[in-house]
């Protein structure tokens, strides 16, 4: 059980200086304590009790960091067995799959598709994050110039697969500032490869043929002071591999056994030649419980619903997701462009600017802060009123930008025109549309009056 906040508070300066980001030293043991915030934070406090208290706070599936800089990607830190009973933290990380048995043009293809598989949606920026190279050739000279071709051309973080030592440890050292993760400790190169992992400060992937040998390996490599460990139970088929990812979760969480405390890797691309069967076993290892989902190719058709699932079940069920309130110019604006208004919960904005953007007139968006609720429940709860979007409209600085005195309120909110009139002198209230697929008919009724 991991420390109370109260108990973490004990520890800590006492400072109240903010350097964390928030206000004050109790507020950021409880963030502590629930699992909202790190140790690392804390600028002041003393390296053993940072390691204490990292150490007792810690969730029970380690947080691992694999990659640099911006693309570097989290996983692991997950404390639960179900969404429902709190959250997620990490979304898994899809990975591409590369032999050095490929020829250059296959290479060169696959890369492509990977690079360009970017998606946005709801303001989220969706997209694989890892590529794995594996040493299939038994050729060192193409397994390096694969890795360094990668290198070159992505600045994805990336897995090294080589069971030559001698050319993965190469490999590791021309790439260590990337951080790879190294793939994998097993019975024959245990302390090789856990040597290698603590010189470049890498993450190591540990694979063992079963659950009980891959715990003692774990437990191995701990003892020489290893922490960012990636598990494979070695299982290569559908069935095995959900029930192996199971039973370490349920051990991590419910028995606190320390072997299996660390996020896993899963190899869907080596259970099938069926893309479409593949696709369906990484959608089953997304949910149980798989870090680090290794597919054979990226394509379109399949990675964009497997990002899709994993965005929607690892989003903070207890915090909306929300966009920034300011003024939104969407089109060629000018003075005498329309002014909507409507609240910040991100569902809400994107289906209303992509309304707006098609009925190609020019409007200035406004997008009050709502807490993420929709225009409805916002309006209900005091935050979305003829008062508080009064004070919202004369600090915006729209009535800077535009010569008309007009404002397009949602259909639901009708019933606060004339209030809102009341806290707005001189400018008119306009009722909107309820439906946002209303709204292009109504803009350009509205820009031909």
């Amino acid at each position: 059980m991991g420390l109370s906040g109260i108990e973490i508070f004990k520890k800590l300066p006492k400072t109240n200086c903010g350097k964390c980001g928030v206000p004050t030293c109790l507020a950021f043991a409880m963030k502590l304590a629930t699992g909202q915030a790190e140790i690392e934070a804390c600028p002041d406090i003393s390296e053993e009790v940072k390691e204490e208290i990292g150490e007792a706070s810690a969730p029970p599936v380690r947080t691992v960091i694999i990659g640099a800089g911006e693309r570097a990607v989290k996983i692991g830190g997950e404390a639960f067995m179900f969404r429902h009973e709190k959250r997620f933290e990490n979304p898994p990380v899809f990975t591409l799959f590369l032999s050095d048995k490929m020829d250059e043009e296959t290479v060169s293809d696959r890369l492509t598709r990977f690079n360009n598989a970017v998606y946005e949606r709801v303001g989220v920026v969706m997209r694989p994050e890892l590529i794995a190279i594996k040493g299939d050739s038994g050729e060192s000279s193409r397994f390096e110039a694969l890795a360094a071709k990668v290198c070159r051309e992505t600045d994805a973080g990336f897995v090294l697969m080589n069971e030559d030592t001698e050319a993965l440890s190469r490999t590791v050292r021309a790439c260590s500032g990337r951080k790879p993760l190294i793939y994998a400790a097993t019975g024959n190169n245990l302390e090789t490869l856990g040597n290698l992992a603590l010189e470049f400060s890498c993450p190591l992937a540990v694979k063992g043929n079963n659950l009980e040998e891959l715990a003692g390996f774990a437990e191995r490599l701990v003892g020489m002071g290893l922490k960012d460990l990636v598990l494979d139970s070695g299982a290569r088929t559908a069935g095995k591999v959900l029930e192996d990812q199971i039973i370490i979760r349920r051990s991590a969480l419910m028995k606190r056994f320390k072997p299996f405390g660390f996020p896993t890797i899963v190899f869907p691309c080596e259970m099938t030649d069926d893309p479409m069967k593949e696709a369906m076993i990484a959608c089953q290892m997304m949910t149980k419980y798989g870090s680090i989902i290794v597919l054979s190719g990226i394509e379109g058709h399949s990675i964009f619903p497997l990002l899709l699932a994993s965005m929607n079940i690892f989003t903070d069920p207890q915090r909306p997701m929300t966009v920034e309130e300011k003024i939104y110019e969407i089109g060629a604006v000018d003075e005498n462009s329309p002014v909507i208004i409507t609240g910040n919960f991100s569902l809400t904005y994107f289906i209303v600017s992509g309304e707006i953007d098609s009925s190609r007139v020019p409007v200035y968006l406004l997008i009050k802060d709502t807490e993420g609720l929709s225009v409805l429940t916002a309006w209900a709860a005091g935050k979305f009123g003829a008062d508080t979007i009064g004070v919202f409209i004369k600090k915006s600085g729209i009535e800077d930008r535009i010569k008309h005195r007009k404002l397009v309120i949602p259909g639901y909110l009708s019933s606060i025109s004339g209030e809102l009139e009341e806290e707005l002198p001189g400018w008119k209230v306009l009722v909107g549309p309820r439906e946002a697929s209303h709204l292009p008919a109504y803009l350009k009724q509205l820009s031909q009056q």
